[in-house]
């Protein structure tokens, strides 16, 4: 994709059509971790084409996996070279702009006998790592970092396995429950993580894929355990459509009366799709079609028909599963309603500080906005149009546009360019699919 540092968004009436989302990130980043860890080749069709997935691959070469790629089929085949066996890198890991890519290799690499250095851009530098730093550091890990930030140095541990553990978390994460199940495959003992809201379980679902053998249970909260040494085999697996891609032509839709698009081989994963709901309620019509399961992840087709809009509200116990959607959620306003999200103050350490750039964006778009502590308030409808900045968030550079269809004259938005983050061809697939 070319870059683009600003891109022009004109009014549209309605969006219609019918297309594929890029593969799901969240699965992609999983099924290379387990590839590399595994024994034998794997066939990953469907790769999630976004910079961060090639930040995890980039890093796993380093790694000394081998990874061939045919970019045009958005395949991936990984020489899988088995449990705790990567090779020490000679220079450090570049994880570029990608959290899930640092957190999850941190937890493969402290069960590796050499230390490893893994860095980011700026963004990356930024975001909290004492979450994923202090369970694998109670795991026999060594950590250096930067105040809790990266670069982060893992030093893992010689000479043994780690040390199983009962993690409980302090806060919902998907991505440190991940990093510790990682671990714990390189650990001595059944190694468990409980949370007291349900994050997305790709990882789980993805485990047994590769051939694990995991433990589920909910007295009261989610826990799930998996036993140390395991060994994984290469499996030939299709990724499915990134729900979280999908969003923002679903809010599109939902947003602008008379609108109808329909998203076919898109994931469907029940810890996924709340925003299904939240749709419904704000009152678009939407019709799910599970056409399959593959790897224990269903997928099929979602249908979203605009028709009113109206006020939503989200409270602090539906944002553990709606943390990627909350920045499409907000531009449900476009037409004239008004969204409330209250317990999200996780939005302040994303790529951006989510919270003060939606509602900075949305202000500029000529949206009434509000921001507090730990979310935002957002009415429409759109002004006249303007100028709003995505601040290097590949989230706010999708919200901020299909928000800006409803204003009653052309916006811009600058550093427009993140979307290559997830969804390089986010430009071309918005101009077809406007009416």
């Amino acid at each position: 994709m070319p870059s683009l540092t600003a891109v022009t968004i004109r009014p549209a009436r309605r969006l219609t059509g019918r297309l594929r989302v890029p593969g799901d990130k969240s699965i992609s980043h999983r099924y290379a971790l387990l590839a590399a860890l595994a024994e034998g080749r794997s066939h990953l069709a469907g790769y999630a084409p976004g910079a961060d997935c090639r930040s995890t691959l980039d890093c796993l070469r380093r790694l000394g996996v081998e990874i061939n790629e045919d970019t045009a089929a958005h395949t991936v085949v990984v020489l899988g070279r088995g449990l705790g066996q990567l090779g020490s890198p000679a220079a450090p890991l570049d994880c570029g702009n990608s959290g899930t890519t640092m957190r999850l290799l941190a937890g493969v690499l402290a069960g590796h006998a050499f230390s490893s250095r893994l860095e980011g851009d700026r963004s990356l530098s930024r975001r909290p790592m004492r979450r994923v730093i202090a369970p694998l550091e109670r795991m026999g890990a060594r950590i250096d970092s930067i105040d809790g930030h990266a670069p982060l140095v893992i030093h893992g541990i010689h000479g043994e396995r780690l040390r199983a553990i009962a993690y409980a978390a302090d806060a919902p994460s998907a991505q440190i429950k991940s990093a510790v199940l990682l671990a714990g495959l390189h650990a001595d003992g059944v190694t468990s993580v409980a949370e007291a809201a349900q994050t997305r379980d790709h990882t789980e679902r993805a485990l047994e894929a590769f051939g694990a053998a995991i433990a589920r249970a909910s007295p009261g909260v989610s826990t799930v355990s998996v036993a140390g040494g395991q060994r994984l085999a290469g499996r030939t697996l299709s990724i499915p459509g990134d729900f979280s891609s999908a969003a923002y032509w679903m809010v599109s839709a939902a947003a602008m009366p008379g609108s109808r698009v329909e998203i076919s081989d898109v994931g469907l994963n029940p810890t996924r799709t709340a925003l299904v709901g939240v749709l419904e309620r704000f009152g678009a019509r939407v019709r799910v079609e599970v056409s399959g399961t593959e790897a224990g992840e269903p997928r099929g087709t979602v249908i979203v028909e605009g028709d009113r809009t109206g006020a939503l509200a989200i409270a602090p116990a539906e944002v553990a599963a709606l943390i990627d959607e909350l920045p499409a959620i907000a531009a449900l306003a476009a037409r004239g309603g008004e969204i409330v999200v209250h317990g999200a103050a996780e939005l302040r350490v994303k790529e951006s500080d989510r919270i003060a750039t939606l509602v900075a964006g949305f202000r500029a778009l000529g949206f009434s906005a509000e921001e507090r502590p730990d979310g935002f308030t957002i009415r429409g409808p759109a002004g006249a149009g303007g100028v709003a900045h995505a601040q290097g968030d590949h989230r706010m550079a999708m919200a901020f546009a299909i928000a800006a269809l409803a204003a009653s004259g052309p916006s811009t938005i600058e550093g427009a360019d993140a979307v290559g983050i997830s969804y390089p061809d986010f430009f071309d697939t918005l101009d077809r699919l406007i009416a």
